[in-house]
Formats: structure tokens, C-alpha cells, sequence
């Protein structure tokens, strides 16, 4: 059975902030542009950052983009590639200013310029002191930008799949990307869209944890369909937990809190944090702060009748300070928590909340894999973007509000990439291999025709304590070998779940088997890695390895599905055109 083709230019699956910012700019040099979302753009998870995003504008005090990438690679725990955050930080403020003319509605000071405010691990003078580099629009700056965008590519003309869902990708026998196959979730249909250029801005994959701070949406689809294409993913032991999720709920509270002078205590009432990092106290970066909450709780300081999380206190700020800057904080607390912040402090725990990881990339959004002797040899017709890519500006630690400025930069530099690739490129690379679509087909078949399987549900949340329990803020030997084999285990019984309806208009039970298959790609990639890697770095803290090992572990992780087994490749610890920072001792 051969499947209908649609063909573009350039197809971008995800329609969150970093597929929006490519999108914009190849819509703008009139190429026929396709944005497959599986929901409308701006519910895409990009709305759900609160707290800003980060460049060295300068307007409170003084600020320096060197600064900026100090905080940066010292964030990464040296892991982040120092070109890529040169890179980053030299163009934060041209993408923050380019977005203002977009019309984005930051806050703004009474002289007129944009409102910033401090954030966790973002200093000045190299570490002298927290300095205010997050541009922010009260604690909804991710709407802001993602609305900001949306109407942005309205203007340009760029066409939406919404409520699609990307399932594979489409290589030649050179290792070519030609687009993905994909089903449009109305009508059940499969069709190949081709492209000449296949940019993949899919986002996180958190739901692989069971306390997480992401939206149902975010499965790790572009890392599945990477890794069944014969991609590596990289760096995927490193998983951030946000020090503030909503005890019971996992619903984010911003770092902006904390940058606007909110504190955390124990149940004590000790301002806990004075103890583990001195000088950054709460505004430390997000590891510290997550293993210092951790370590209270585990230590018996923890509040609550059980003792299970830590308070954040934030009523010393008055009425009129929350409602303006922390509006939609007060109503999160309302109804998740039950409390109202204006009185009363807020349960919160350390949430899984963004992955380091994801496709290997370099500084244009180009996807890269060995090849030949070649350690990042580009994969042509492919680009990634956004949390799913893995261009390594967050290395180990991924520093507050630099996940927008992330989407922003690269977002921009793939679509600059991408035309002018087409330009040298010329007309479409080729014709589409004869069996384009036919494993997508069977996927699909296997799923209408599976008798006596699991149910998907039951195989998903096994998966989600697994990597709860064998791969959290602190990691044990004995569980992270214990967890693999499980792991691997849950892999095998995604194989065989079974759907009860087999019908085609809007089947929500299909797109969540199709989900969980990329969902156990990753936990896998996450749990392998995280189990070979002899260190303590960043967010990967083990209990048997408390230091960091920069001797023997100063490399990415490059995670294989074929074989299940891993490689290796070099940190660029060589920056664009300033001196290197040299790996030193991270405190705060």
C-alpha cells in the first residue's frame, strides 16, 4: 500500500516557540512552509514558561554577554560546548529586541525599557553577584512569546497542520531526510510529507517521569522518530528537576518567585538554602537548589503532615507586588495547592521539568551523527531545534530562562541555515524510497490486528515509577542497574499493547500508543546512559560517584537504539573567539 504525498519546502513538526521562530523565517523568504502540531500552536508547551528570557541587555545595572556565557558553561557544570554558548549569548539580545518588534508585551521599567529580573545562576562580574538579565512579561512570558509568534507567522503566511502527528522519518539509502510520514488525528488518514528540509522543534519528553512539570503533549516524539531512523541522542542522562513544582500537582512554580525576593524554608521556618550555596542562596542555579530540597526532606525537615515538601514563602512581598508581577502564580497556588500566596507559604517539591539532552545538533540546527571518522558529520535535509535538540548550550545544568533564548537564537540560525542550504541545493533532492512509509504501516497494523496485549495505560505508568524511582535527583548504583533491566522490560511490553478502538476519526487511544512508543525510546536512552556514566555532574548525581570526573568524563553520551549501546564524542571546550573557561570547582 503506498501512502498519498504532499510536497514543501520545508516541513517543521511542532508548533511551539522554537518551531514558530523557523517557521517565521522561511515563511518570510516565501517558501512553501508546513508547521504539523498536534495541538493548535499556542497551546504548544511553550506557554507554560513563566519566568522569563534571558540577555544581557543591561537595563537594570550593568551586564556583559561574556558574563552572560560565564554563567552559562559555569551552569553546564563545563559540560556545555562553549561555542554554541558563545554563540547564544552574543545574539540574546538581538533575538529579544527583534521579538520586541514583533510585538511582544514585556513588562517594562518607568524609563520605558524592558523589565528584567534576577534569576538563578545568572551573575555579574563572573560570580560577584545575581544581576537582573531575565526580560519578562509578568509570569506568563512564554504565552506572550508563543502568541507573539503565532500572529507573527499569520502575517507571513505560514500553513498549520494542526492536530497532526508526526510518526516517522523518511530516509534514502544515503541517510537523507526527505520528510515524515504523519497522521492526521480527524480522520485517522497517514500521508508522507516531503520536504526538502525536515526541521524537528517537538520539545521535551517529561511525561516519562511520573511527578513532571510538562504537559500531556510532551512524549519525546522527535527523539523516538530519530532513534528508530538510526540517530544517536545525546547526553540524555541529564534531566533537570525544577526545585518548585506544586506538592502533589507538579504544576510549575516560575524561578521568577525567587528572583522577586520569595524564599524557601523547612519546617523550621530556617531559610535552609544559606547552608548549601552562601552567596547564590535561593537563586542558586536549579541542580543545588533541587538537591538541597531533597536533602531537607530526606533529612527530616521536610513540612506537611508527612514531611514531603518544602515551603515558599512569598507573602513578605505584599498584595500589590504579586498581583503584578506574579498573577498567574497566585492563581496556580489558588487552585493547586489550595492556598493563597498573599497569606500563605506554598507546598512545593523538585519536578522533573526539562531534559539537557535530546538530537545532536551544531550552531546553524544542523542534526549531526559520526560518520566516516567524522565524530558530527551533518545529516543533510535535517535540523533540529528547541528541547528536543541537543546543541549542548545547557551541558549538564540548564540555567533559568535561557531555555527561551535557547528556541529563540537556534530557531532563528536553522531557518537562516535552511535557506540558504535550499538556495545550494537546488530542487528536491530526490525521489522518495520505494517503501517510504511502509514501516509507519506497520506500526499502524500492529496495533489494529494486536489480540490479548496490555493495556497502554498500565504499561505507562509502570514506566513512569520506573524512572521516578531509579533515576530522580539522587541516583543509586544498585537502582539505576536494577532500573535498566526493568526498563528494558517495559520496552518489550510497549511491543505488544493492545488498543480496544480500532476506529479512525479522532482515536485518541492510537495516538497515545503511538506516543508511548517515543516515550520508551527515551526512558530507555535516559536510564542506559545514566547508568554508565561514573560521576556526579550537574543534574546527575550519584551516590556512589560524588565528584565530578573530568578526567574520564568530560564527553557527551551518544545513546543507540540499534544495539541499545553507547558511544562517546568530545565537549567543544574551545569558545568561537574568546579564552576558554577552564573547568573549576561549581559553587555557589
Amino acid at each position: 500500500m503506498s501512502l498519498p504525498a504532499r510536497a514543501f519546502d520545508a516541513v517543521i513538526v511542532g508548533g511551539g516557540g522554537s518551531g514558530l521562530r523557523t517557521a517565521l523565517e522561511l515563511a518570510r523568504s516565501d517558501l512553501k512552509v508546513a508547521v504539523l502540531s498536534k495541538v493548535f500552536p499556542t497551546r504548544s508547551h511553550t506557554v507554560a514558561a513563566q519566568g522569563g528570557v534571558a540577555a544581557s541587555l543591561g537595563n537594570v545595572e550593568e551586564d556583559h554577554w561574556h558574563w552572560h556565557m560565564y554563567d552559562t558553561v559555569k551552569g553546564s557544570d563545563y559540560l556545555g560546548d562553549q561555542d554554541a554558548i558563545e554563540f547564544m549569548c552574543r545574539k540574546a539580545n538581538e533575538v529579544v529586541y527583534e521579538l520586541e518588534h514583533f510585538g511582544m508585551p514585556f513588562d517594562r521599567m518607568p524609563n520605558g525599557k524592558i523589565y528584567q529580573r534576577p534569576f538563578g545562576g545568572q551573575t555579574r562580574n563572573y560570580g560577584e553577584r545575581m544581576v537582573p538579565r531575565s526580560c519578562a512579561a509578568a509570569d506568563r512570558t512564554g504565552h506572550a512569546l508563543l502568541h507573539t509568534l503565532y500572529q507573527a507567522n499569520l502575517k507571513a503566511r505560514t500553513q498549520f497542520f494542526v492536530e497532526w502527528m508526526a510518526l516517522d522519518l523518511i530516509r534514502d539509502r544515503d541517510g537523507t531526510v526527505l520528510g515524515v510520514t504523519a497522521l492526521e488525528m480527524e480522520t485517522g488518514e497517514v500521508m508522507i510529507l516531503q520536504a526538502r528540509a525536515t526541521v524537528f522543534a517537538t520539545g521535551g519528553a517529561g511525561r516519562i517521569f511520573a511527578a513532571s512539570t510538562n504537559a500531556f503533549i510532551n512524549t519525546g516524539d522527535g527523539l523516538g522518530m530519530a532513534a528508530r531512523a538510526g540517530l544517536p541522542l545525546e547526553d540524555m542522562e541529564f534531566w533537570q528537576f525544577h526545585p518548585t513544582g506544586v506538592a502533589g500537582a507538579g504544576v510549575l512554580i516560575t524561578e521568577g518567585v525567587r528572583g522577586e525576593g520569595g524564599y524557601l524554608l523547612n519546617k523550621q521556618g530556617e531559610r535552609f538554602m544559606e547552608r548549601y550555596a552562601p552567596n547564590a542562596k535561593d537563586l542558586a542555579s536549579r541542580d543545588v537548589v533541587s538537591r538541597a530540597m531533597a536533602t531537607e526532606i530526606k533529612e527530616g525537615r521536610g513540612a506537611g503532615k508527612d514531611g514531603d515538601y518544602i515551603l515558599l514563602k512569598l507573602d513578605h512581598l505584599g498584595e500589590e507586588l504579586i498581583n503584578k508581577r506574579l498573577p498567574g502564580i497566585r492563581e496556580i497556588a489558588r487552585k493547586f495547592a489550595n492556598v493563597d500566596p498573599v497569606k500563605d507559604p506554598i507546598p512545593v517539591v523538585p519536578t522533573c521539568h526539562y531534559q539537557m539532552g535530546g538530537i545532536p545538533t551544531n550552531c546553524h540546527g544542523q542534526v549531526v551523527a559520526p560518520k566516516n571518522g567524522d565524530a558530527e558529520a551533518v545529516v543533510p535535509g535535517f535540523y533540529a531545534v528547541g528541547e528536543c535538540a541537543c546543541v549542548s548550550v545547557h551541558g549538564a545544568n540548564r540555567l533559568g530562562t535561557n531555555s527561551l533564548l535557547d528556541l529563540l537564537v537556534f530557531g532563528k540560525a536553522a531557518g537562516e541555515r535552511v535557506i540558504r542550504d535550499l538556495r545550494e541545493d537546488g530542487p528536491m533532492r530526490g525521489n522518495l524510497p520505494k517503501d517510504a512509509g511502509e514501516h509507519t504501516l506497520a506500526r499502524l497494523a500492529r496495533l489494529d490486528n494486536q489480540r490479548n496485549g496490555e493495556r497502554v495505560a498500565e504499561v505507562g505508568a509502570d514506566m513512569r515509577r520506573i524512572m521516578q524511582h531509579h533515576c530522580g535527583v539522587f541516583r543509586f548504583p544498585d537502582l539505576l542497574v536494577e532500573g535498566v533491566k526493568k526498563i528494558r522490560e517495559v520496552a518489550g511490553r510497549a511491543g505488544r499493547t493492545e488498543i480496544k478502538d480500532k476506529s479512525r476519526t479522532f482515536n485518541t487511544a492510537r495516538v497515545e500508543a503511538l506516543e508511548l512508543d517515543n516515550l520508551v525510546e527515551t526512558a530507555v536512552a535516559s536510564l542506559v546512559s545514566a547508568e554508565a556514566r561514573k560521576e556526579s555532574r550537574g543534574s546527575h548525581d550519584r551516590a556512589d560517584c560524588h565528584r565530578r570526573d573530568d578526567a574520564n568524563w568530560l564527553k557527551h553520551t551518544l545513546w543507540y537504539k540499534e544495539g541499545d549501546r553507547l558511544e562517546y564524542k568530545p565537549v567543544h571546550t574551545k569558545p568561537l573567539t574568546v579564552e576558554s573557561f577552564e573547568p573549576k570547582a561549581r559553587v555557589y
